[in-house]
């Protein structure tokens, strides 16, 4: 059964996040808090990890949509290609928060994504991923566990979801009672914002 650790945001104990950081750099797969529901995911550049959340997933790798959870801006270069100054503007004044941003995927990207034109990023309005990616030096990949059948308390409360997800994950990070709405999902690829989905996120579109 997956370890359950308890990290809450307003005072984030470091050898728990040490001990985060070190499932994922062994092929680990984790559940995590963020702004919206539960995230479960993995470090981005761990070709074993990342075969292992699609087989949860039911999914082939090469076929999957995960986004990419980041601590900040700093290196969006690094996964899209170049945006507008105005999307610019929006990302900065939206992030973090409770939005996935669809942009145009760059060249140096995972292997196992080089075939994808577009990549969705994620900076939770919440410390404690953003603290995970800032130490373990890449993005987490982000899929929910959320299921639209299942009760509210098995969407929101971590001890249930380790319950239902135990054997398949290797770590649960308990931070209290999560959200049950997803995030907003917004396409930027075309050069404006078009909201696909409509979540948690209220989008302001003044630029």
């Amino acid at each position: 059964m997956a370890k359950i650790v308890k990290i809450y945001p307003e005072n984030p104990s470091e050898k728990a996040i040490n001990e985060v950081v070190d499932v994922l750099k062994k092929d680990g797969i984790i559940v995590y808090p963020t702004d919206t529901v539960y995230g479960m995911g993995c470090d981005i550049f761990n070709h074993k990890a990342m075969e292992k959340l699609s087989k949860i997933k039911n999914v082939k790798l090469e076929k999957t949509h995960f986004s990419f959870v980041c601590n900040d801006l700093s290196n969006l270069s690094q996964y899209s290609k170049p945006i507008n100054t105005n999307l610019f503007k929006l990302l900065k004044r939206s992030l973090p928060g409770a939005f996935t941003f669809i942009l145009n995927a760059s060249h140096t990207l995972p292997s196992y994504y080089k075939n994808k034109k577009t990549v969705g990023i994620r900076i939770p309005d919440h410390i404690i991923p953003r603290i995970i990616v800032e130490r373990l030096g890449n993005p987490i990949a982000s899929t929910s566990t959320h299921d639209d059948d299942e009760i509210l308390e098995y969407i929101t409360d971590p001890e249930l979801i380790a319950e239902k997800y135990g054997k398949l994950v290797d770590l649960v990070i308990d931070s209290g009672a999560g959200g049950y709405t997803p995030s907003t999902v917004v396409d930027l690829t075309s050069g404006s914002a078009k909201i696909l989905r409509q979540g948690q996120g209220d989008l302001d579109l003044y630029i």
